[in-house]
Order: C-alpha cells, then sequence, then structure tokens
C-alpha cells in the first residue's frame, strides 16, 4: 500500500527529501521494498542510464544527445529546468530501478501552473510490481501538494502498454491535440525569414 506523500510532507520545491534524506523502503507486490524521493547530483549516473534505456525501449537512441554534465547542470544547476524523482530496490543504497523526471507548466485558461511529466521507467526487472504506478502517484502527489491544476504527459500512439496504464489510473487521451515540436537546424532558422519571402 502507497503512503500518500501530500500527506506525509512537505512537497514544496526544495522540501522534498533527496537521497540523503529519504523515507524508509516501503513494499511493493511481490513482497519487493524499495525507496523513492526527489534525485540528487548522486544519483545522475543512475538517471542517465535509465534515459538512455528509456530511448532504447522507445527506439529512440538516435535522438540521446545528453551527458551526465548536462544533466546534472539541468537538474542541480543555478536554474533548474526539471526535477526527478528515483525509485531504488531496498534503501538508498539500492539499485536504481526507475524514475520520474517532471517540470513545471503554465496554464492560461486555468490561471495556474500544471506539472508535466517528461519521462517515466522502469526497468524491466522491476515491472509489473506496481513500481510504474507508485511513480506515478508519487510526481501527482507533488502536483496536488503544489496547487497544480494538469498533470499531463504524452504517449507514443504504438505504446498500447501505456496507454493502458494510463487509462487504467484515470488518464484521459486527448486525440485533438497534435505535438508541434521544432528542433536542431530547423529551429536555428525557425521565425529568421524575412517577411514576404517566398510569396
Amino acid at each position: 500500500m502507497r503512503c500518500d506523500p501530500a500527506s506525509a510532507m512537505d512537497l514544496s520545491p526544495g522540501a522534498i527529501p533527496s537521497r540523503h534524506d529519504r523515507r524508509g523502503p516501503t513494499e511493493m507486490s511481490g513482497g519487493v521494498p524499495w525507496s523513492i524521493a526527489i534525485a540528487d547530483r548522486g544519483d545522475v549516473g543512475d538517471l542517465l542510464a535509465m534515459i538512455r534505456g528509456l530511448a532504447q525501449y522507445e527506439k529512440l537512441e538516435h535522438l540521446v544527445r545528453t551527458d551526465g554534465a548536462a544533466l546534472a547542470e539541468a537538474l542541480f544547476g543555478a536554474h533548474p529546468a526539471a526535477e526527478a524523482m528515483i525509485a531504488r530496490e531496498g534503501d538508498e543504497n539500492g539499485p536504481a530501478a526507475g524514475f520520474a523526471l517532471f517540470f513545471h507548466t503554465f496554464s492560461t485558461f486555468l490561471g495556474r501552473r500544471g506539472l508535466w511529466l517528461e519521462d517515466l521507467f522502469v526497468y524491466p526487472q522491476f515491472r509489473g510490481r506496481g513500481l510504474g504506478k507508485r511513480l506515478m502517484a508519487e510526481v501527482a502527489a507533488v502536483a496536488r501538494a503544489r496547487g497544480c491544476g494538469r498533470f499531463e504527459w504524452a504517449v507514443l500512439d504504438w505504446n498500447a502498454p501505456a496507454i493502458a496504464f494510463y487509462q487504467g489510473m484515470g488518464a484521459t487521451l486527448l486525440p485533438e491535440w497534435r505535438l508541434a515540436r521544432v528542433t536542431g537546424d530547423a529551429l536555428a532558422q525557425f521565425g529568421t525569414e524575412t517577411p514576404g519571402a517566398g510569396s
């Protein structure tokens, strides 16, 4: 049974426990204990390995450009861009089992910030034991504690197990929306053409 972190601790920014101040292990299905907490710099190597594992699963290895230094700066630099929760088997010194990486967004319609889940990953040997649900529940609890109006993420359309998993937790898919992206050379050139050029 999961412990609701919203009632167990302060989840405001900077108040979530790091690996040096995290809750003791709790039990998941099958009696295997694990600990979950906000990651710190000491977790960067494990986070990077899981990011690569996720990319491999999604057949997107060719898109991974980050390294340990870039990830550490993004998560723990002077202006952090995101946060991550890491799950470990047993206590805080156990092997990494999974992670969730998230950051804040803002809705003009709601007038409130939201929480965007960028990545969710559990190593294959830990799947089927409720750890993915636990990580999702922990991040959702952060969203509630911080007064967010939304908790959102994207899922690949071919990933039927993930879609079923999210719907089973109560998420609603938004088929009328499409994700727009500009990156690489396209980003470098985006909006730089002279008005009227090519017309």
